[in-house]
């Protein structure tokens, strides 16, 4: 079944790539990127396959067992965009290979000059398939981790990362709501770190990818948890739920103090080692504190930062946040 599986995949990348892809690439005169464009073709391919995973699975399961009522399907009609521009747009593999030939060309100078680049499978040789790709999952989320508290500790990062915090009504495709340069930082420190320990392109496509459909539970509209041992193993909706949490997931006293909890992406245990790990039960609201409405020095009631509505405003409002936070004009 799973050589069928990959048969079928195989075949439907060489049709799209031979009769849509090869043509634009030859009429636009850029026939010297045949090769990126045929693992593009893959990574577009695989992206396209998550959605209709995603859709297939987590949607229903979403009306079958919801944390909460949709208020605002505009609003994940949006989230559905970034996933869209994300997943089917080749920003992962662009920066990927865009960084894999300069890579290559640093790694044959040091080979000049008797220095070997690391490679992590050296380390332990004859390494099954299933467990070289395990490990590789490991060391990635472990420098994920730590990247994703360094968007909550600096001020001007999380005026770009509040971005994907401000979404009030959580759901399957709410894990892709970034900013644009937000999104372009982890990619290239990704690719960079699985470069640098030796991924090979395409175990690369598949790690993604994996971790990808992973995200997406992890942010479904859905009454999801592991039990207790399982909640240790894999990060669980209602675990990274909190994370999202009003007053307790992004900051570190609940009074607007950059912290938090739960940050890792794929391990609970790189929270549990660092000591920022919250297994509270109960699937908390979500959102940010300044979206919420607050007492102005004069008694009335002031509305919440607005965070935009669409696409675009989001992006320019994210821009003016880093810049506004960077200054110390807010949290």
């Amino acid at each position: 079944m799973i050589h069928f599986l990959i048969d079928l995949f195989a075949n439907a990348q060489g049709w799209l790539f031979e009769h849509l892809v090869e043509p634009f690439i030859f009429l636009s005169g850029l026939g010297e990127y045949t090769e990126e464009a045929f693992e593009g073709t893959e990574w577009f391919l695989m992206g396209a396959v998550e959605l209709v995973l995603l859709f297939l699975i987590l949607r229903p399961l979403e009306a079958l067992i919801p944390v909460q009522r949709i208020t605002d399907p505009r609003a994940r009609w949006n989230d559905f965009i970034y996933t869209a521009i994300h997943r089917l747009g080749l920003f992962s593999i662009a920066v990927f290979f865009t960084l894999d030939p300069l890579l290559d060309r640093l790694a044959g100078l040091l080979r000049m000059d008797g220095i070997h680049p690391f490679n992590l499978e050296a380390l332990l040789p004859n390494m099954p398939p299933l467990a070289s790709f395990a490990l590789y999952l490991l060391v990635l989320d472990f420098f994920d981790y730590w990247f994703h508290r360094a968007q909550h500790q600096f001020h001007w990062w999380w005026g770009l990362h509040s971005l994907h915090h401000s979404q009030r009504n959580m759901n399957l495709w709410s894990d892709n709501r970034n900013h644009l340069l937000d999104d372009l930082l982890r990619d290239v420190y990704l690719a960079l770190v699985a470069l640098a320990i030796g991924v090979p392109p395409a175990q690369f496509v598949l790690l993604v990818s994996f971790g990808r459909v992973l995200e997406s539970l992890q942010h479904a509209n859905v009454r999801i948890h592991f039990g207790r041992l399982g909640n240790r193993l894999l990060v669980a909706p209602r675990f990274h739920r909190l994370h999202h949490a009003i007053g307790a997931g992004h900051e570190s006293n609940g009074a607007g103090t950059l912290g938090g909890c739960n940050f890792a992406v794929l391990f609970p245990v790189w929270d549990i080692l660092f000591g920022t790990a919250n297994f509270a039960p109960g699937f908390a609201a979500t959102g940010v504190r300044d979206q919420l409405p607050h007492a102005a020095a004069d008694g009335s009631l002031r509305p919440g930062r607005d965070y935009g509505r669409g696409f675009w405003s989001q992006q320019w409002l994210g821009l003016k946040r880093m810049v506004e936070f960077a200054r110390g004009g807010g949290v």
